[in-house]
């Protein structure tokens, strides 16, 4: 597996990470057995970054992976990087994010990860107001001076929430949507955040699962997955569920992206392995809910680039099925 450096922390994590909103109840809730046993199948096949945050099943992630956690307690230093997100426990106005409310938050989830520091923390998506804020930054660097986080980041919805916090000095991450059907990052994002040393976390690398090819028309998702009751924003920002594409839209540009795969090469990994060929993304963290999907997602860190005439024809499909949906917001 390939690692590459989280330039403004000491450590090098592994290109392709594992996200673990699944992990959390009601979205595909996947029980504590086999939740350790995706965790273990990952990290066996070389996976050292793990994302996750306080509000996946109102900390459920963050305990599954704790109790994980506990069997490197042995060796420390081996043990995967966590990222948490903290912010969405509460109103989403800039007056809740305190130094208080950051201190309560972060020790909820040390409790949970069972960790006397936490590895990452990002501020998971608030305003933009949030992103602006002198007071924010300073109670985050706060933290890092009580040893409460070793580092801190953002997750963003827009490019231009991303810029913002690229401004700054101590951040260490953007975490961003990007994949074949989100290409907007490439633009300034990739090119700012290399420039100021700052890692990226490629999130929703699938498009909700559009990517894999295993999508029809009839296809039924439970009532309590966000690809039902989100897909036109009702609960959440549009663009996290799909990637902002209509589903229709999505489904026959999903099927000729699937046809473009290399042999060997499944459509789920080659959406994997086109956002891991970008330059100045330092981690992809797609999801899994079985063993096998955890070894071939991982497998993707090992896979040779794409040749130049398929990232060609991605480029098109884009930009005939999909850019005049999605380019102009985010």
């Amino acid at each position: 597996m390939e690692k590459r450096p989280l330039s403004r922390t000491d450590r090098k994590i592994s290109v392709v990470g594992l996200g673990t909103w699944q992990f959390g109840d009601g979205w595909n809730e996947v029980s504590e057995r086999d939740a350790h046993a995706i965790l273990d199948a990952a990290v066996s096949s070389g996976v050292d970054f793990i994302d996750t945050a306080d509000v996946y099943g109102d900390g459920r992630s963050e305990r599954l992976i704790g109790r994980f956690l506990g069997e490197f307690r042995t060796s420390p230093g081996e043990r995967p990087t966590v990222a948490t997100k903290f912010g969405r426990r509460g109103p989403q106005e800039v007056g809740e994010f305190t130094l208080g409310n950051f201190r309560e938050w972060a020790d909820r989830s040390r409790a949970n990860l069972g960790v006397d520091t936490l590895d990452l923390v990002q501020l998971h998506t608030p305003p933009d107001a949030v992103f602006a804020s002198d007071a924010v930054y300073d109670a985050l660097d706060t933290l890092v001076d009580e040893g409460r986080i070793a580092a801190y980041g953002v997750s963003v919805e827009t490019c231009d929430q991303a810029m913002t916090a690229l401004a700054r000095p101590n951040v260490a991450s953007v975490q961003i949507i990007l994949n074949v059907f989100r290409r907007k990052p490439l633009e300034r994002v990739l090119p700012a955040a290399r420039a100021a040393g700052v890692g990226i976390i490629a999130r929703v690398p699938l498009a909700s699962g559009l990517l894999s090819g295993k999508f029809r028309r009839d296809t039924v998702f439970a009532a309590t997955d966000h690809r039902a009751y989100n897909r036109y924003g009702e609960q959440f920002d549009v663009g996290e569920t799909f990637s902002g594409v209509d589903y229709e839209t999505g489904l026959e540009a999903a099927a000729e992206f699937a046809g473009l795969a290399p042999n060997g090469v499944t459509p789920a990994q080659l959406a994997l392995r086109w956002v891991t060929q970008q330059n100045g993304v330092t981690t992809v963290i797609p999801g899994a809910t079985s063993v096998a999907q955890a070894r071939a997602n991982a497998a993707v860190g090992s896979l040779a680039p794409l040749p130049e005439q398929i990232l060609d024809r991605l480029r098109e499909l884009y930009d005939r099925r999909i850019r005049a949906q999605v380019h102009h917001h985010w």
